[in-house]
């Protein structure tokens, strides 16, 4: 935390009260019906909030006791401090008092004594016992209410005087204890009214000293009284006066500034003693030179005096010394002057003619040492903490700097409502339930950020909305029917215009319209209404200079109105609100596009968000808005919702506890937590960081989170945002928080009850969970970019994905280099997050790039060695894990170092199998590797659909098939099955069923028992009865096998037996046995009940798919249906465009399996499945897609036909949007490389001769490629004796069907060049 504001304290003349208890230096004050406890500078110890509203009056602490007293009204609460022990010191309420039933008295003072008494002044003087219960001890009515009532610190005296009084009594203590409590009262007259009193402090609390008592009156004289002879009548005497007025003389003959006003203080002896001890000590430890102020400190001290310090609203100040106060013989010696001083700014002139010009000071010294500190408690809700080394204080040469300001108090005096920033983040407003309203300036300055108190706006109207311009020197509020502006560049606002409106719907927000004159004279605001309505105002600024005329009118300020519009209809509107300011400053460009900076958002009771910009046309007088994006997130009723300029939002559901951030640009869902019923989400602010990217605040009633984003990562498929911070105000004050939001620079500002905390960007990282420890705090832009910023090329990560898009070479490369640097590492080195590789090896395309076997040499060119290494083999790659496990990689957590050696081995054994293996291949063995090896770690079952059509299209699945195989021992179950996806990849129909021969036989033989009904399944699909049968033979241990041996011997072709086998299947669903149902499903010839009871019971799509492949074949009704009914829609409700992909190029639609690339999936079907929110996340796009996409759109004709029908914009967008995804992973480089060699089809001309009408597909590739395989039927390729060229189809054969997969081309359905 940077900077407290603990609440504007009460202009009352006992508002503040310091003491030195428990080895500690406690300040209190109150602010509105609360106090706080301080201790320090930026120390809140506790704040305590009045059960009742009054505000309160005069707070007292007792030194001895450590017990603070408050009161208001006539009531008197006491609180006692506890868990000091604990190191957790806080006070609760000990005693509730009221010194008057009915009401009509008013407590105005309180003052505690020896021995927990406290005495409360109003009118009546009453000394109140607090030890245990409260007792009264002894009561006095008085002739008018009291003003001062003190206690001397022996109570051996007590001092009151009252309102407007000139006299003083002195109530003289007769006898102590409860019983038999009496004092006698004697005056001290005075010429004038009384101002202040002030007892002297003695050097320890139990210290009996002469009372000595300090009296100022309106005269500007300081009289100073002592005791006499007891027997006398008077009880206290002058003993010596100072005259304030004299004491301060004008210093040239010039100077106008003669002033009348005196401010005085005394500094008591044991206070002045130990900060001069204090600075003795400093100097002495510096060694200095010769120190003139520190001799005249010196020797002022050794006088033993009391200090009076008298002031003078222009920065004079005069010090007198009063030597051997109450000494019996005086002499004239014994007040003596100090110093005299200017340049002190310690009180500025103010308006002196009201009552918030009122000053009043406190020193105090503490015991255990250090310099004097002063509080100057200024009547306009400001307390200023000043710290001042007494040498340099009273030296007598010229100086500047002799105070230094500590801190400054100040607050509202009710509960904050509402906090609103201008665009920098360098001023906000903050606006109480009252409608008080103050003005706050945020500066960075050496010593951390800290907020002024620029201006109070005070109105009694109610303000519906508020804006901040031009840095806080003017505020609009938008009023129910009017629109105000305010100068608040002066500590009291003024009202510079108004202007009258009326509008259709209730106005919502009022938002800044970006200017093409940024600074000048004129700006423009608007509002827009319930029903989608708005006004817009011209605002004319007063200039800064000269702005007031001679009579003191402002001539310029104005406001009209410029113009109405209206944004289309309210399709049931919520709300519409500005956006948070983020990211660089807004720049004006002459068009109205998407490009343009979002100003506000709305969205809709259903939960469609949208964004809005808009543009100012001087010359027409009107403004032009356009809807940037919109995004339906299907969040019904959102409670609160809050977008970011940079086309980020967040949305809270109806019952406040679940959170969605959505990215608005690419309508992706990126996060949702659900908070659950814990706490309610009160409040959400966005910020950016210099590189513009975003954090979120979650505000809730006592906590607020700081979200930030993550880089993408769709293999982990981890979160895109994680909570950095949390700031909890629980310690600091029992009031929930009223408003929060974000200042400049990465500073947060949090309004609870009274009060404003300023937290700086320094975070602790043992407050968080994503960061690794360290000693000294993170910066809050530093953690944002480790966690979002570019990776280094050796991250898992970065490899994993340049592996995806096919750069193997370049991946060999990378790891190569990093072999070498871990080779020749010394501990302590930087390692480069390029490696030392050229920037343009990772986007130049193969097919420019020179053999990058040089480009690399080049980084190493001082090696000569012999063993030279050219590629990743096995041995490089143990000796990068070996090196791995004891060198710590910047940029890389543990977790992900050992993800890394897992890549580098996995790259290894695919250079080993290189020969025999396609690229898809490549990458179905590393991610399955990979997903092997992370097995035990990760909670995925099952191979993702990505890696299932990485092998799908792969022309060596018979050597993935034997590595998978191998990885299982060759004991592959369908469980394993089923993990790797086999099922789903494997096109060759022989090679299937003999797969799953091998699972059944394991099935079979998985236990001890070796259990038939395990692999009755299989052997059915199969259609393999017999085989069954003879295992049934051996199962003599089972109870059910003469009963199944005599069922499986008839023949089920006989419609009587497939009933049986029916009733069975019936039966067994009934025990919930359903596999083994299935199986008798499949006895009975009944494919399509098998699939249900597999889909719908035991929950196994995987398994459905492989029993109906292999009962069927691969052109089956069943799988079909499978497909189109239940794989398709699943796909479309979770997004998952791999699974789609995948299904529509198994129904031979493989135009459309282009397209669902591309499209979301929902879009493709004809009964479109509504998509559930996690099909709107992140995780559904993913930019591999983009390497299937330039795979498969070139292999087949129906694929070119299928990417026919994507059109250049969509497609455009669509490699835009991933080359942003990539950006968001951390892959920049990988960003540049796609937009940078991108090969968009051709756009061809519809072929009305062949192709009836459609685009012949041949056309649109660049270069002609030799090797599409023709699979559109005969008719789509027509009667092609009109194209000689393409003759060789028209020999009259027919064609074949088309075959299911790439299968090796035939001679006559290679279209080619050849000259046919």
């Amino acid at each position: 935390m940077r900077a407290v504001l603990p609440g504007k304290a009460q202009a009352k003349l006992q508002a503040v009260c310091t003491g030195y208890w428990d080895s500690r230096r406690l300040i209190a004050y109150i602010t509105g019906n609360a106090f706080v406890i301080l201790t320090g500078a930026d120390t809140i110890l506790q704040t305590i909030y009045d059960d009742d509203d009054t505000q309160l009056e005069a707070i007292a602490l007792d030194e001895g006791s450590g017990k603070i007293a408050t009161c208001a009204g006539p009531n008197i609460r006491i609180y006692k401090p506890y868990g000091q022990d604990e190191g957790a010191l806080k006070w609760s309420l000990q005693h509730s008092i009221s010194i008057d039933e009915n009401g009509n008295d008013t407590a105005n003072t309180l003052s505690w004594g020896i021995s927990e008494e406290l005495l409360v002044g109003s009118s009546w003087l009453t000394l109140f016992s607090t030890i245990d219960a409260p007792v009264v001890v002894w009561k006095q009515l008085l002739a008018n209410p009291v003003k001062f009532a003190n206690f001397s610190y022996d109570s051996a005296f007590i001092a009151s005087s009252g309102k407007y009084d000139r006299f003083v009594k002195i109530w003289r203590r007769l006898s102590f204890g409860n019983d038999d409590t009496r004092f006698h009262f004697t005056y001290l007259p005075h010429p004038r009214t009384i101002t202040n009193i002030h007892w002297r402090r003695p050097f320890h609390v139990d210290q009996t000293i002469d009372n000595v008592l300090y009296t100022v009156c309106a005269d500007n004289v300081l009289r100073i009284w002592t005791p006499t002879d007891v027997h006398s009548l008077q009880s206290l005497q002058l003993w010596g006066q100072v005259d304030l007025q004299e004491s301060i003389q004008p210093r040239g003959l010039g100077e106008s500034k003669i002033s009348k006003l005196r401010f005085a203080f005394i500094i008591d002896g044991r206070d002045f003693t130990v900060a001069t001890e204090h600075v003795v000590q400093e100097r002495a430890a510096s060694d200095s030179k010769e120190d003139h102020a520190l001799a005249h400190l010196i020797e002022v001290a050794n006088r033993n005096p009391e200090i009076c310090v008298v002031l003078d609203e222009h920065g004079h100040l005069s010090a007198w010394g009063m030597e051997n106060v109450g000494s019996k013989i005086r002499q004239p010696t014994n007040i003596f002057n100090i110093a005299h001083v200017d340049g002190l700014e310690l009180i500025s002139p103010t308006d002196l003619t009201d009552d918030t010009s009122y000053v009043q000071l406190y020193n105090f010294c503490n015991q255990s040492g250090g310099n004097l500190n002063v509080l100057v408690h200024h009547f306009d809700g400001r307390i200023e903490f000043f710290e001042a080394d007494v040498a340099n204080l009273f030296d007598p040469s010229p100086r500047s700097h002799r105070l230094k300001s500590k801190a400054l108090w100040t607050g509202h005096s009710g509960a904050i409502k509402k906090i609103v920033r201008n665009v920098s983040g360098r001023a906000v407003v903050s606006r109480t339930d009252g409608n008080e309203s103050i003005v706050w300036k945020h500066m960075e300055h050496a010593g951390g950020t800290s907020v002024f108190r620029q201006s109070i706006i005070s109105q009694s109207e109610h303000v519906h909305r508020i804006c901040i311009m031009r840095k806080g020197n003017f505020v609009i509020y938008l009023h129910h029917n009017h629109i105000t502006l305010w100068d608040t560049r002066h500590s009291a606002a003024s009202k510079l215009a108004d202007c009258r409106f009326s509008v259709i719907g209730k106005p919502l927000c009022i938002l800044m319209l970006p200017e093409v004159n940024k600074e000048g004279p004129i700006a423009h605001v608007a509002t827009i209404t319930s029903k989608m309505k708005g006004i817009v105002w011209e605002v004319k600024l007063p200039q800064r200079r000269g702005s007031i005329q001679a009579n003191g009118n402002h001539q310029e300020a104005s406001i009209r109105e410029f113009c109405q519009f209206d944004l289309g209809d309210n399709d049931d509107l919520a709300y519409v609100l500005p956006v948070d300011p983020a990211g660089s400053p807004p720049v004006i460009s002459g068009f109205l596009d998407t490009f343009a900076r979002d100003i506000a958002i709305s969205y809709t009771h259903s939960g469609l968000l949208r964004s809005w910009t808009a543009r100012i046309d001087p010359k027409n007088e009107k403004v032009d808005w356009l809807q940037t994006c919109s995004v339906d997130t299907g969040i019904n009723e959102p409670a609160l919702a809050s977008g970011s300029s940079i086309r980020k939002a967040a949305l809270v559901n109806s019952s406040r506890s679940e959170l969605t951030i959505w990215d608005v640009r690419g309508a992706q869902l990126e996060y949702s937590q659900d908070y659950e019923s814990q706490d309610n989400i009160q409040d959400l602010d966005w910020t950016s960081t210099p590189d513009d990217q975003s954090i979120l605040a979650v505000g809730f009633r006592y906590r607020v989170v700081l979200l930030a984003q993550m880089r993408y990562d769709y293999l982990n498929k981890g979160p895109a945002w994680a909570a950095i911070r949390e700031v909890n105000i629980r310690d600091l004050t029992p009031h929930p928080i009223g408003d929060s939001t974000w200042l400049g620079g990465g500073n947060f500002i949090v309004g609870a009850g009274n009060q404003l905390f300023v937290y700086d960007k320094e975070v602790d990282s043992s407050a968080s969970t994503v960061l690794p420890p360290r000693k000294t705090p993170w910066d809050l832009f530093d953690i944002v970019s480790r966690l979002n910023g570019p990776l280094p090329v050796y991250h898992p990560q970065f490899l994993s994905q340049y592996i995806l898009a096919g750069k193997n070479l370049l991946v060999q490369h990378i790891l190569l280099a990093l072999y070498k640097i871990l080779k020749y590492y010394i501990e302590g080195e930087s390692i480069d997050s390029h490696l030392g590789m050229n920037v343009e090896d990772f986007y130049i395309s193969s097919e420019h790039a020179p053999s990058a076997r040089k480009g690399v040499k080049s980084a190493f060119d001082g090696f000569s060695e012999d063993d030279e290494v050219e590629t990743v083999t096995e041995n490089v790659a143990a000796a990068i894990t070996e090196k791995l496990t004891h060198i710590a990689l910047p940029h890389l957590s543990r977790q992900e170092q050992i993800h890394l050696a897992d890549i580098v081995e996995c790259v290894a054994i695919v250079e080993r199998e290189r020969r025999s293996m396609d690229d898809n291949a490549a990458r179905f063995m590393l991610f399955f590797r990979q997903h092997i090896l992370r097995r035990g770690r990760a909670n995925e079952l099952a191979l993702s659909w990505r890696e299932i059509n990485w092998a799908y299209h792969s022309n060596s699945q018979d050597i993935l098939a034997d590595m998978v195989s191998r990885q299982f021992h060759g004991r592959m179950l369908w469980e394993h099955a089923r993990e790797s996806g086999m099922f789903m990849w494997m096109t060759d129909t022989n090679s299937l069923k003999a797969q799953f021969e091998v699972i059944a036989r394991n099935e079979y033989t998985k236990s001890d028992l070796k259990n038939p009904i395990d692999c009755s399944l299989y052997y059915l699909a199969l259609k393999k009865k017999a085989v069954l049968q003879g295992l049934w033979r051996m199962a003599a241990w089972n109870r059910e096998q003469a009963a199944t041996t005599r069922l499986l011997a008839n023949n089920f072709t006989e419609k009587k037996w497939r009933t049986a086998a029916m009733k069975n299947a019936y039966a067994l669903l009934g025990k919930r046995r359903f596999e083994y149902a299935a199986a008798f499903f499949l006895l009975a010839d009944c494919l399509k009940d098998a699939v249900n009871v597999i889909l719908n019971q035991l929950k196994d799509l995987q398994l459905a798919i492989a029993v109906t492949r292999v009962y069927e074949g691969e052109h089956g009704p069943v799988l079909k249906e499978l497909l189109e009914e239940k794989v398709l829609p699943l796909a479309a409700q979770e997004g998952n465009r791999w699974l789609a992909s995948w299904a529509f190029w198994m129904l031979h639609r493989r135009d459309m399996a282009v397209r669902a690339l591309i499209a979301p999936v929902y879009t493709l079907l004809e009964t479109p499945q509504s998509p559930d929110l996690q099909a709107k996340l992140f995780l559904t796009d993913d930019p591999a897609l983009v390497v299937l996409y330039s795979q498969l759109r070139q292999k087949t004709l129906q694929t070119l036909r299928g990417a026919s029908k994507v059109t250049p914009k969509v497609e455009w967008a669509f490699v835009l949007h991933n080359s942003r995804l990539y950006d968001r992973m951390g892959c920049d480089l990988l960003a540049l490389d796609l937009v940078r060699n991108w090969e968009f089809l051709l756009p061809a001309k519809p072929d009305f001769k062949s192709f009836d009408g459609e685009i012949n597909p041949r056309n649109m590739l660049k270069r002609r490629s030799s090797l599409v395989v023709a699979d559109l039927p005969v008719s789509g390729i027509g009667s092609t004796a009109a194209d000689p060229k393409n003759a060789m189809t028209g020999h009259g054969q027919t064609h074949k069907p088309p075959p299911t997969v790439f299968e090796e081309p035939e001679a006559n359905s290679l279209l080619d060049s050849f000259g046919f």
